[in-house]
């Protein structure tokens, strides 16, 4: 004879339970409306970040328009005595991979365009993801959001200027080196990407998929 179970994995939302966004330390809230604070590190408990998709959705959206000026719009202008001549961020990767420099052009390439694009796209993914109700690969989805989180910090404006700069530091005294409008707009691109990560909630893909169900013979 056999015994055929079927039970439900029960979220600890579900379970009346929440998780402290600071020490990650799951507790019973003080009262369903007031969670109260976390009695390890004191932090304020939430049971979810109050409007969470509609935050980093309009943070998404700012971004990928601002992604299109950054890198169509001159990033850095040259002047010397007999001409002027302004680059972009790729025409800054293409000059350093022609002056054999190819090593810094990989970097500026992968952190100024690569970068910010795959936390669009990524973030993106996780947004739709969230609305659909996908119940499958929560863990590789919870793992590219701390991914996402983690290189956030990485993708700095420092990197293209800090090179280019590096490449015409000899003929300092007869260039002038400026930056251009793209500087703005790339700043922009990889604050809100930052910030945007910081207001979605990863809590949401385990929500949305909902309880899974485990059957055992």
């Amino acid at each position: 004879m056999s015994l055929s179970l079927s039970t439900a994995a029960r979220t600890a939302a579900q379970m009346g339970l929440v998780s402290c966004e600071t020490c990650k330390l799951l507790s019973r809230p003080v009262h369903p409306e007031d969670p109260g604070h976390c009695p390890r590190c004191g932090a304020e408990l939430e049971f979810r970040r109050a409007y969470s998709l509609q935050r980093t959705w309009a943070l998404v959206i700012a971004a990928a328009v601002c992604y299109i000026p950054a890198n169509m719009l001159p990033m850095m202008a040259t002047s010397t005595f007999a001409s002027s001549e302004a680059d972009t961020i790729m025409g800054g990767v293409v000059y350093l991979f022609a002056s054999g420099s190819w090593p810094l052009a990989l970097i500026v390439l992968i952190a100024s365009v690569m970068v910010p694009l795959g936390k669009l796209v990524a973030l993106a993914y996780l947004l739709i993801s969230v609305h659909r109700g996908m119940r499958g690969g929560c863990h590789q989805r919870a793992r590219l959001y701390r991914m996402v989180e983690l290189i956030g910090r990485w993708s700095m404006l420092d990197v293209f200027v800090v090179t280019f700069t590096v490449a015409l530091v000899q003929l300092e005294p007869l260039m002038v080196v400026r930056p251009g409008p793209a500087v703005l707009f790339f700043a922009v691109v990889v604050v809100l990407t930052m910030i945007a990560a910081e207001t979605f909630d990863p809590r949401l893909i385990w929500d949305a998929a909902g309880p899974v169900e485990n059957e055992n013979d």
